[in-house]
């Protein structure tokens, strides 16, 4: 099978090249699944769980890309809850080979179904950026109606999809961003927006909970604006400064395949849009990554047609 592979950690994204590969087995409770598109995150080059297995050994030649939709192929031992030819989307384990490759070996806990009404490329965008909305939202923060919410980052990809679930939830919803990004957040439902280069952040006041996925000093600058008894969420890095009377936490997004089928119902219903700036064929992978274009929205890799 046809896959992007990196062999040279020092090279990074660099290295990337399209390869051949044996086709993927499918242990004991996986299923291997036919990729017709991905996602990834530029930075995951840099993750540890990219070079080396769960027992710290160098698993080079590395697939990279954690999001994926496609069908199901190959059910392995004791496999139970999917089947062959079956729609699915969902997460590929953070220290095996990931969805850029034409079939990708997936744990079928990882994954749940894929109606028939939403396009691949629409499914491969949402794993990462809507579990980590809404488990930073409300495994970790706790987010409840009538409460405020700062959401950094409100057009990117994790920050658009929190935007519209707090606003749901029945939050007051501020997005913070670039200039440009003002009239979509506005758009996705956020109350209030913040320009974080033109505008005080000290000036949004206290709040709730703040979801954050800059890091840096918007990051430690938040910690003072959370009320007592409210929670500072981050998915950038652990946090310097934590809030004087409330909770800092930093989390890596786990698999759940029951929200992920409800995020999926979201997507049907059009209570939740997912944002797809860019698809680019899996030949183009290895340059997407390393793009400096800006893209409003996700960029999917289309690995096979429909």
């Amino acid at each position: 099978m046809r896959a992007l592979v990196v062999r040279d950690r020092e090279a990074g994204a660099a290295g990337l090249a399209l390869e051949d590969l044996p086709f993927p087995h499918a242990a004991e409770n996986d299923v291997v699944v036919h990729v017709h598109a991905a996602g990834f995150t530029r930075g995951e080059l840099d993750w540890p769980g990219t070079w080396t297995d769960r027992a710290g050994r160098d698993r080079t030649p590395s697939v990279p890309g954690h999001e994926v939709s496609g069908v199901v192929t190959e059910l392995g031992y004791g496999t139970t809850g999917l089947t062959v030819g079956q729609r699915v989307f969902g997460l590929t384990d953070w220290t095996r080979n990931g969805s850029l490759a034409e079939y990708v070996a997936v744990e079928a806990r990882n994954l749940a179904p894929l109606p028939a009404d939403i396009e691949h490329t629409t499914a491969a965008a949402l794993p990462v950026s809507g579990l980590t909305a809404w488990q930073g939202l409300f495994d970790h923060a706790r987010l409840a109606a009538g409460q405020t919410v700062l959401i950094h980052g409100a057009a990117g990809a994790v920050g658009s999809i929190a935007v519209q679930l707090a606003r749901q939830a029945g939050a007051h919803v501020v997005g913070t961003g670039r200039a440009d990004d003002r009239d979509t957040v506005s758009d996705l439902g956020a109350h209030a927006f913040l320009d974080l280069d033109d505008g005080r952040l000290e000036d949004v006041g206290q709040v709730d909970v703040v979801l954050d996925v800059i890091g840096g000093d918007v990051l430690d600058r938040s910690a003072a604006l959370v009320r007592p008894g409210g929670t500072l969420v981050t998915i950038a890095h652990p946090p310097t400064t934590r809030p004087d009377d409330g909770r800092a936490v930093f989390f890596v997004v786990e698999p759940d395949r029951l929200r992920l089928a409800d995020l999926a119902q979201r997507v049907r219903d059009g209570r939740l849009r997912i944002r797809v700036g860019a698809i680019e064929p899996l030949a183009a992978a290895a340059a997407a990554f390393t793009s400096r274009r800006h893209v409003r929205g996700r960029t999917v890799i289309r690995v096979t047609e429909e």
